[in-house]
């Protein structure tokens, strides 16, 4: 019985560190899915942007539920807040933090609007300049009454620029607060904000 010991307990300890490997994967799958879930199947896309509509509901499934605790966001009832997220630009390319992007648009139909850059973990970039969002009260409109800003890792001349240092996936996430009510019963009239990249990419 002595012999044996030393060969069942590193059966145990391997059997033993294998579960906890699988164990390990599972959450780290689990939270990938809860991270994208909320964006994977959305309700509505116009342009790059795309909404899950159920955030927020009361018809919200219980995945959409998890990832909106998960990704401590709060989100609000559509008549409060609307949300659109891009993963892509115009031409349906991942965005990229090391690439130069333009984004311009009219300003959507609510009291109130933002668009914040995010890395692909969900945090906001490092921005030393403290440029992490353009929203209306700030924005520029041109002459045609059109707000515009750039995003990436160096700043392009004459443009509200917001930095997104590194080389990661990025996203950006349109909130819109007491979205006008036509916009709230259709949220596909939404005028999606154009995603350019500027220059070439690497």
């Amino acid at each position: 019985m002595t012999g044996h010991a030393p060969s069942r307990l590193r059966r145990i300890l391997i059997g033993g560190a294998l579960y906890l490997g699988a164990l390990a994967v599972g959450i780290g799958s689990a939270l990938w899915v809860l991270k994208k879930a909320a964006w994977l199947n959305p309700s509505v896309q116009v342009g790059a942007w795309r909404s899950n509509l159920q955030a927020g509901s009361v018809d919200a499934d219980m995945y959409t539920r998890a990832t909106v605790a998960v990704n401590a966001v709060l989100a609000l009832g559509r008549s409060e807040t609307m949300y659109f997220v891009a993963t892509q630009d115009d031409t349906g390319h991942a965005l990229r933090s090391q690439c130069n992007y333009h984004i311009s648009g009219v300003p959507p139909k609510a009291r109130w609007w933002s668009i914040t850059a995010y890395a692909d973990d969900m945090f906001l970039f490092d921005a030393p300049n403290a440029h992490y969002s353009l929203n209306g009260d700030i924005a520029q409109l041109s002459s045609e009454g059109v707000f515009s800003f750039t995003t990436g890792p160096q700043e392009q001349s004459g443009s509200y620029w917001l930095p997104t240092p590194g080389k990661r996936g990025m996203l950006l996430t349109l909130r819109l607060y007491n979205p006008d009510p036509a916009l709230q019963a259709a949220p596909q009239s939404l005028v999606p904000p154009k995603i350019q990249l500027v220059g070439d990419c690497i």
